[in-house]
């Protein structure tokens, strides 16, 4: 009797991992070309690790995972790497006249007959994850054999052999051109190369965390630093100075976009390369991990015609993308928005975005100015960083616009000081404050392999002291589709501060920094802190990651 096969739709709501609604609405917005997995994974509703056990029970076809796997080089000459990135395989083995595929779609008949054909051998398949796939191929295809010995006898730029770095084929094109696809594969958002004084350490900033990904000899700094500067469009002959540059690249037919910093040190030019992916600009409000309350006052304080909106933390705190996010949801057909930025990171369309440039006088005060006269009704100014440029910004939100604008400070309330500190008058900071935001970045916990645990007596100490209680925490175990850390992605941790009137007079009146903290708190302001706890208590990031962000009282 012929038993028939489940539709994997029904077994993922039958396993529990998506509801019956979920499925239903992405049936009807996927595109009808796109597979049903590719549409759930694309939403977030599940994830890889899930889809592939999944398909594994329906379809027969055991699960491997990459994860330092013992690999036969020799098998790589088999199949080109073109082919084996567009059809997503890899060669696992070869028994007798069986060759073993690992492939993240074992369906896909088309490329299996063509490996048939093109290798002579019998094709049995395994299951393995998309980024896996990607991350093996990246790693073990350029390590063929005469890779390492060429860029042994890498030529020194000052044989004037400029050709050699820009010839599609050399190595050190290679080279460079496999760290940035290893970067964008591994989700990486810098790429640091640092000289030491016999070694060149390459390290990729992770969810912001940085790891080592290779150590390159010495003799190849030169090289590499040449190559990357004339992809930057930088002056190769110039060591002395810093220098700044961008890089636009297309990336396995995906657009990335790098900024690149040089700096000299001790041993030689350091670089880093930010990495800014077009296709995955968060561009939604809901997807940046705001609670209920603190969505609600957000949404509020965007949502007003004229005052000042501050968002502040330190460097890399994803102050950007909240910003793009909010102009994201006020840009429509009725509104001029203009943004001041140092530099533009994202290109958004319908908004109007200018490049802050230093060398022609074009400040962020003087950039505000101009603006002014552009009859604007919402201003994005990429950050104060003195005096001056507060000041027209405050003078813009008091004539009838709204503002918005980053800081670098650690909390809201010492927002508030810092712009006081600045010089501005007590009076100017009361009337146009309309809210402040301070976010943090956390290491969400990896989904495939988190598992609950009892809380330690520490933790349980934290969340006393805030007023709390926990009953589990959700750690990582560490697998394959997490690189062995337990985590995978990143949520932002959130402080909203509203201004009110009574806040209003206590900063016009110049009163002390406690006033205002006990304000917040009869206010209900959710602190770093908090927010962070209530993650911890939903599953989404473990205390280590929260204290390592924000400190508690």
């Amino acid at each position: 009797m012929k038993q028939t096969r489940k539709r994997l739709g029904d077994l993922l709501v039958e396993a529990g991992l998506i509801t019956e609604d979920q499925l239903q609405s992405t049936l009807l917005e996927k595109s009808p070309s796109q597979k049903l997995g590719d549409a759930l994974l694309q939403r977030g509703h599940i994830t890889e690790q899930q889809l592939i056990e999944v398909l594994e029970f329906q379809l027969g076809i055991p699960h491997i995972s990459l994860y330092r796997y013992p690999f036969e080089t020799k098998l790589f000459s088999l199949i080109p790497k073109d082919i084996a990135k567009r059809n997503l395989l890899i060669p696992l083995k070869k028994d007798g006249d069986k060759l073993f595929v690992a492939m993240a779609d074992p369906m896909d008949f088309f490329a299996i007959d063509d490996l048939r054909l093109s290798t002579g051998f019998q094709i049995e398949t395994a299951i393995a994850t998309k980024d896996d796939i990607i991350r093996a191929i990246n790693k073990y295809y350029d390590i063929d054999e005469g890779f390492e010995e060429m860029l042994g006898d890498l030529p020194s730029i000052e044989n004037g052999q400029e050709e050699k770095i820009t010839d599609q084929d050399s190595p050190i094109v290679r080279l460079v051109n496999q760290l940035l696809s290893n970067a964008a594969a591994l989700k990486a958002s810098d790429i640091h190369i640092d000289p030491q004084e016999t070694k060149v350490v390459v390290r990729y900033r992770i969810d912001g965390v940085l790891r080592v990904e290779r150590v390159l000899p010495k003799h190849m700094q030169s090289v590499l630093a040449a190559r990357i500067k004339i992809m930057a469009n930088l002056d190769i002959t110039e060591h002395r100075v810093p220098q700044d540059g961008r890089i636009k690249i297309n990336l396995d037919f995906h657009p990335i976009d790098l900024r690149v910093s040089t700096l000299p040190t001790v041993y030689g030019e350091k670089m880093v390369m930010r990495i800014l992916d077009m296709g995955s600009a968060l561009n939604d409000l809901n997807k940046l991990g705001f609670n209920k309350l603190n969505m609600k006052r957000f949404t509020e304080m965007i949502e007003k015609p004229t005052g000042i909106v501050l968002i502040t933390g330190p460097t890399g705190s994803g102050k950007s993308s909240t910003l793009y996010a909010a102009l994201n949801k006020l840009n429509n057909e009725e509104v001029n928005i203009i943004t001041i930025e140092d530099p533009v990171e994202y290109q958004l369309e319908g908004i109007n975005q200018i490049q802050v440039n230093s060398n022609v006088g074009m400040t962020f005060a003087k950039g505000l100015r101009s603006i002014l006269r552009q009859d604007p009704n919402i201003i994005m100014v990429g950050e104060i960083r003195d005096k001056e440029t507060v000041e027209v910004a405050i003078r813009a939100s008091l004539t009838g616009h709204l503002v918005l604008s980053t800081l670098h400070t650690n909390d809201s309330l010492g927002t508030i000081t810092r712009l006081l500190d600045m010089g501005v008058e007590p009076f100017l900071v009361a009337s146009s404050l309309s809210g402040i935001v301070a976010q943090r970045l956390v290491r969400k916990v990896c989904r495939d392999c988190a598992e609950q645990q009892a809380p330690t007596k520490r933790e349980i100490d934290i969340f006393a002291k805030r007023g709390m209680k926990v009953d589990t925490i959700t750690r990582g175990r560490g697998c394959s589709s997490c690189n062995m850390t337990g985590y995978k992605g990143r949520l932002a941790i959130h402080e909203i501060l509203v201004i009110n009137d009574e806040m209003r007079r206590v900063i016009m009146n110049g009163e002390s920094f406690t006033r205002l903290r006990e304000l917040a708190m009869k206010y209900k302001t959710v602190f770093l802190i908090d927010d962070g706890l209530l993650k911890i208590k939903q599953g989404l990031t473990t205390t280590e990651e929260v204290l390592r962000v924000a400190i508690p009282e």
